[in-house]
């Protein structure tokens, strides 16, 4: 793993709110002035490839980026805020109901955020 990819696993780790890959570029550039964002968006790839960290995806929305840890995410149908839950691991209801083993799944739970509740 190269340095950049060790540090852009320290930024997802650390407890921020599903970063894009911009984000994590503006973080990265506090630490390593020079770095351009195709080496993020390459580390990003690659971090995502070996299993590191995950990629949640929202119509509409930029790729964002978590730590891998199992858990689930609330998406607000208009201003797409992520926000986890952890409702546990549902693997096995999932095998049991669909009848097959699963690799892995990614539930996103839509809602309308309270302030885009406010805003109607």
């Amino acid at each position: 793993m190269t340095k950049y990819g060790k540090k852009i696993l320290e930024i997802i780790n650390f407890p921020r709110n599903h970063m894009t890959a911009e984000e994590i570029f503006e973080t990265l550039r506090q630490t390593y002035s020079t770095v351009v964002l195709a080496t993020v968006y390459n580390n990003l790839n690659c971090l995502w490839q070996e299993g590191l960290i995950r990629k949640v995806s929202v119509e509409g929305m930029p790729d964002r980026y978590d730590r891998i840890q199992r858990h689930d995410h609330m998406v607000c149908k208009r201003c797409g805020k992520l926000l986890d839950i952890d409702l546990g691991d549902l693997t096995a209801q999932l095998e049991k109901k669909a009848g097959i083993s699963i690799l892995s799944y990614d539930l996103k739970l839509h809602y309308l955020c309270e302030d885009c509740q406010k805003n109607k």
